[in-house]
């Protein structure tokens, strides 16, 4: 999974925007940074921008709608259904609808002015951030089915019962958002629900005597001080939380679909150009192949024609014509092999004392191995197949007994 870069806006203008680098896993990969939004902006290639925005300007709801309606038609309802908790005009508010649980009829609804809407989407534009997703803050405090979970910051309370909304309140309302948080239980009750509390140090010295009159209410305050503020806490949600994205409708992100999809399409595109360019040439290299096969052919019988006359079949035409060079190799060889005995014969007549002992045919030349009563009379021989007009050697010679015994080698003369 690619890692996110969780961007916090600032809920004054006073204050600057703070932004965390996050692995995915939702571990912080250092601490987090603040300052101008154009020193966060090259912190996003390669991952996932997130955007929170603060939650006193998001009104988070959850109508019950009809379960049926999904799509266009849960868009139409939205607004008529919440039109009574809004003071403002529903055509100047922004609704996002959040993802339904099963098959519950209440519907995560989030509401922001368009004003503020194009505010923040100018700011990050301008800055060179393009986020996938637009979260109001309070939606990533942790949330415990047991205990109610808040958050307090300088100016401000966040407070997540274990079920409904998250509420934000000033931070001058703590006493009220603590009663909240008690949402349920009976007024008075002893040890009536646990309460997790996560604030900084010196929200904690300014504000730690209401939080402790109210521990009584309490079956326990758990008391979470945070060094470098919530957006490390608020990170730790990020692979798990089913926040409301509020990029929907005109504000969708653009480049989500179109700018991907074309940017796959120029990819496509060029392959399917690679492939054709390689099936046009393998289609070429065939025909190329196929005359050349035709012409082959062609050739093939025109000899076997010329060289076997009166045979109409060319079937296994090499075969055939192996077979007929052979059977005429073999019929040149005895022919060659009956030349050589003549000429033998008629050799021998100048040395009849020479005595033929062996002879071998190979490939048109004989070798004799004869024996005589001196040397003089094979080379006799030797000189008398040579005025024939063949070649004749006497390679090898050497006494026996009382006789001489050589090797006489002959082959057609040149």
């Amino acid at each position: 999974m690619a890692d996110w870069l969780l961007l916090r806006l600032p809920r004054t203008p006073q204050e600057q925007p703070t932004w965390l680098v996050v692995d995915g896993r939702g571990a912080a990969a250092g601490p987090p940074q603040g300052g101008p939004l154009s020193l966060a902006a090259p912190r996003a290639a390669g991952r996932h921008v997130v955007v929170l925005v603060p939650a006193a300007d998001v009104l988070l709801a959850q109508p019950e709608l009809p379960p049926a309606k999904a799509g266009a038609k849960l868009q139409q309802l939205v607004p008529y259904a919440l039109e009574e908790q809004l003071a403002e005009d529903i055509e100047d508010l922004h609704f996002a609808i959040g993802r339904r649980q099963g098959e519950a009829t209440r519907v995560p609804v989030a509401v922001v002015a368009r004003k503020l809407m194009a505010e923040w989407t100018t700011l990050l534009k301008s800055s060179g951030l393009e986020p996938e997703a637009l979260y109001a803050d309070s939606e990533l405090l942790p949330q415990n089915p047991g205990q109610a979970v808040a958050l307090l910051e300088e100016d401000a309370v966040i407070v997540r019962p274990p079920s409904g909304n998250v509420v934000t309140l000033p931070a001058d309302a703590l006493g009220e958002a603590l009663e909240l948080a008690l949402s349920g239980v009976e007024p008075g009750t002893p040890g009536g629900r646990g309460l997790i509390l996560y604030t900084g140090a010196a929200e904690w010295h300014r504000h730690s005597a209401t939080v402790e009159a109210a521990r009584e209410h309490f079956e326990g305050i758990q008391i979470q001080l945070l060094t470098g503020g919530p957006l490390a806490l608020f990170a730790q949600q990020l692979p798990t939380a089913t926040p409301t994205n509020l990029l929907q409708g005109p504000y969708a992100p653009i480049a989500t679909h179109p700018v991907g999809w074309s940017a796959w399409r120029v990819a496509a595109l060029l392959l399917a150009g690679f492939i054709g360019l390689h099936v046009a040439g393998k289609a070429a290299e065939l025909s190329v192949l196929k005359h050349a096969d035709h012409r082959l052919d062609a050739s093939i019988e025109q000899v076997f024609h010329m060289a076997m006359p009166g045979q109409p079949d060319t079937y296994e035409a090499r075969r055939q014509m192996e077979q007929r060079l052979a059977a005429a190799r073999a019929s040149q060889a005895a022919g060659q092999f009956l030349q050589a005995l003549q000429a033998l014969v008629q050799a021998h007549q100048a040395a009849p004392e020479a005595v033929l002992e062996a002879l071998s045919f190979h490939d048109g030349a004989l070798e004799l191995k004869a024996s005589a009563p001196s040397v003089e009379s094979l080379d006799r021989l030797s000189r008398q197949l040579t005025q024939q007009g063949w070649q004749a050697h006497l390679t090898a010679g050497s006494p026996k007994g009382s006789a001489y015994e050589g090797n006489i080698q002959m082959s057609p003369g040149s």
